[in-house]
């Protein structure tokens, strides 16, 4: 079997991390993954928040696990998150950016490192706190947050991929 193919059959969300960094070298090729994607007439309209700053990451959680009406870390102690935005007056922005997460997580995986998909980044980003990072940042534009990749080191072993369920496959 192909690694491109070995790699999308056996990834999976890892919700456990150790607190090892992430090296810019690995995040570098999972962003580069994410700009890689197909877009909807190559427009590109994605754009990635690579936060490996603590303070930055842990507001980012407090938010999110606020958003869910919850205490703890939503993000499971991964060190490293890329936030996925893309431009909302693009037609295909939701998929442009659901995409490049895909990539992301396929590339991560490649790599050894353990990655989840943690949604609310669209309510993070329409509260002030989020206005005010991408302003800060001086990111503008209408830009919808479409997702938090978590990034870091497994702890321990990683899961298998559960069993597919059936039925899903129409042949015509």
């Amino acid at each position: 079997m192909s690694e491109v193919l070995n790699n999308i059959y056996q990834r999976v969300s890892c919700r456990s991390y150790t607190e090892e960094p992430v090296s810019k070298e690995d995040l570098e090729k999972v962003v580069k993954a994410g700009l890689a994607a197909p877009t909807g007439m190559n427009r590109q309209t994605p754009i990635f928040l690579v936060v490996q700053d603590k303070e930055t990451r842990d507001e980012l959680s407090r938010v999110n696990a606020e958003i869910m009406g919850r205490d703890g870390d939503p993000f499971y102690g991964a060190p490293a998150v890329v936030v996925v935005l893309a431009d909302k007056t693009f037609p295909t922005y939701l998929y442009d950016g659901s995409l490049a997460m895909g990539s992301m997580m396929l590339a991560a995986a490649d790599l050894g490192l353990g990655s989840c998909w943690i949604h609310r980044a669209k309510e993070t980003f329409e509260r002030e706190e989020g206005k005010a990072l991408l302003k800060k940042l001086g990111v503008e534009g209408e830009y919808e947050g479409i997702g938090n990749l978590i990034l870091g080191h497994p702890k321990g072993e990683l899961p298998q991929p559960k069993e597919k369920r059936e039925g899903r496959v129409f042949c015509i």
